[in-house]
Formats: C-alpha cells, sequence, structure tokens
C-alpha cells in the first residue's frame, strides 16, 4: 500500500512538473542533484531538427526543464504539446507542496524521427526515484522538441486525475 501511494505521488508529481512532457539523452545521466538545472528551452535552427545527436540532447534539456516544478508554469506551458490547453491543471498543481521536489532524469531517446521520439525517464521525488523506467514521446512542434501531450495524459490518469483536461481525449 506504501508503494502504491508513492507511485500516486511519483505520477502526480510527475503531471505536475511535466505540465505535460518530453526529454532525451543517449546515455544515462550521472548527476547526483536533487533538481536539474532551468534553462530556457533548446529551438532548433530549422523547421527540423539537423541531427539525431542535437535532437535528442534538446528532447533531454526541454524533458528536464518541463518536470522540473522549480520551473515556472508560464516556462512550462511551452515546453509541452499543446502546451496552453493543460495550462490550467498545471497551475493547479503546481500549488501543491507534495510536488516541490519532483524532478525527471532522462535515461534515454531513441527512435528520433523528424516530428517525434521516444524518452525512457524516471520521475524523482528529491533524489528517490518514484516512478522508474517510463515510457513517453517528445514531439517536434512549432521549431521545439516537447513533451508530448500523450505523455502527460498517461501521467495525469495514473495519478486519478479527474476529470482529465479536454485535451486528453484528443491526445495521441
Amino acid at each position: 500500500m506504501k508503494a502504491y501511494g508513492q507511485t500516486l505521488i511519483a505520477l502526480g508529481a510527475c503531471a505536475l512538473v511535466a505540465g505535460v512532457a518530453a526529454c532525451g539523452g543517449s546515455t544515462p545521466s550521472s548527476s547526483s542533484s536533487s533538481k536539474p538545472p532551468v534553462s530556457s528551452p533548446a529551438t532548433s535552427p530549422s523547421a527540423s531538427p539537423s541531427t539525431s545527436s542535437a535532437a535528442a540532447s534538446e528532447i533531454t534539456a526541454n524533458w528536464i526543464k518541463f518536470f522540473n516544478f522549480s520551473t515556472p508554469t508560464a516556462q512550462r506551458v511551452p515546453l509541452l504539446e499543446n502546451g496552453s490547453d493543460f495550462t490550467a491543471v498545471l497551475q493547479a498543481q503546481g500549488s501543491n507542496k507534495l510536488y516541490s521536489t519532483a524532478n525527471a532524469k532522462v535515461l534515454s531517446v531513441s527512435n528520433i524521427t523528424p516530428t517525434t521520439a521516444t524518452v525512457k525517464y524516471d520521475i524523482l521525488l528529491g533524489t528517490t526515484p518514484a516512478l522508474t523506467n517510463q515510457t513517453g514521446t517528445a514531439v517536434y512542434q512549432d521549431g521545439t522538441w516537447k513533451v508530448g501531450d500523450s505523455s502527460l495524459c498517461g501521467l495525469l490518469t495514473l495519478e486519478g486525475v479527474k476529470p482529465l483536461p479536454a485535451a486528453c481525449s484528443s491526445a495521441g
């Protein structure tokens, strides 16, 4: 029962942090800090990513920033596919103290195409893994690699959020 509660907490943290989600990296992160650095979203200079390595780096940076609860909602929304559709849920969860230590660790980014990629990640509460080895989707939208809204909707479902944002009904 305790593990189930921790899983729900982690999922809530993911959903809140993600504000709705994506990230990448071809090698596991060895950082021991409890919160990833907050930075501006990386954007590609052209309409499509120039290399898989560059795309994986941008995906990873943006995924980490999105799931870091110290990142203001206004900065997380543009990192989520169709993020403006999730602003209310992100703001509501952002006020929950439980999520204040939530963050993500990207384990890998794979299957990179010009428009999508697969992200393997853990959700952490501080440095403690709360939800491990999750699979999500990064989406290239408006010149930026973003957390796929289907990834966030999946986390919101696991968290038991009801009702789900209307945008989840159309999320891939």
